[in-house]
């Protein structure tokens, strides 16, 4: 099988401060300064399968919260060749708002998510203030409609969804934060998703301050860390602004404004 292409789309932006992005930043002695913002999701295909990591924010929640939308996701996939009314698997890394505010999109998916998060957002705890500040309820009770209709498929604790497209559950920034490792050509892309917002948190061991569980993650951290030791593993974060300077491979001719908004992480699918 050859390696897949993977694609991370940029579809939103804000400006933060890192005394807003880093748990208990005061504990670093370090004046505060303001951190870019992207907002991701991601395209995984090759000859045989198209799979979408995540599907955005949004637009009313992101307009809410502060958040410049660049272009709608569904929008962003018709540009790439892709029909979201057509799409069979939808990963949703975890239950934020900014990951699953478009799932009313993809009427025809398979939706794959950690077993852990899916129970831990329509259980109990999801409306208690320092959880559901990161979510939309309406968002939550989409997803839990989904189970209904028969159209989850929940991961425990690791899933090989397809050849060379493994899932991680991590937990940490929530109780069941998924990763995925795809084989490209030459290793693999780690998509750690908001297992890791910026490059800066595995750097210098800082966790990002929306967080279910401490312990777990700097677990993932260990674990990302661990997962992108060997040469050719390349790691994506979820929100670093990093990312367009680090892939620099930027897909062309594309419709709707597109062009600065693809890059490609790994891979080829042919000329663009």
């Amino acid at each position: 099988m050859s390696g897949y292409e993977v694609l991370a789309v940029r579809y939103g932006t804000r400006v933060a401060r890192k005394s807003e992005s880093y748990l208990n930043y005061h504990v670093y002695g370090e004046p505060d300064v303001e951190l870019p913002m992207d907002y991701f999701f991601w395209v995984v295909r090759n000859a045989e399968r198209t799979v979408v990591v995540d599907c955005g924010f949004g637009a009313a929640a992101g307009r809410r919260r502060g958040r410049t939308q660049l272009v709608d996701p569904a929008d962003a996939l018709r540009g790439l060749g892709i029909d979201p009314a057509e799409v069979s698997q939808l990963v949703v890394t975890h239950a934020h708002y900014d990951h699953i505010g478009n799932l009313d999109r993809f009427p025809a998916a398979e939706i794959v998510i950690a077993r852990r998060e899916f129970e831990f957002w329509t259980g109990p705890y999801a409306g208690r203030g320092q959880f559901a500040h990161s979510t939309e309820a309406d968002e939550l009770a989409r997803l839990a409609g989904l189970r209904a209709e028969g159209r989850l498929r929940l991961v425990e604790d690791t899933l090989d969804l397809a050849p060379g497209l493994e899932l991680v559950v991590v937990g940490g920034h929530t109780p069941g934060q998924l990763v995925a490792q795809v084989a490209v050509d030459g290793g693999a892309a780690v998509l750690a998703a908001d297992a890791l917002h910026f490059y800066e948190e595995l750097e210098r061991d800082r966790p990002f301050f929306v967080v279910a569980d401490l312990r777990d993650m700097y677990r993932g951290f260990d674990l990302l860390r661990e997962m992108t030791a060997d040469p050719g593993r390349l790691l994506v974060p979820g929100h670093d602004a990093r990312v367009g300077a680090l892939f620099p491979d930027r897909l062309t001719g594309l419709p709707g404004g597109l062009d600065d908004l693809v890059v490609r992480i790994a891979g080829r699918r042919g000329k663009d």
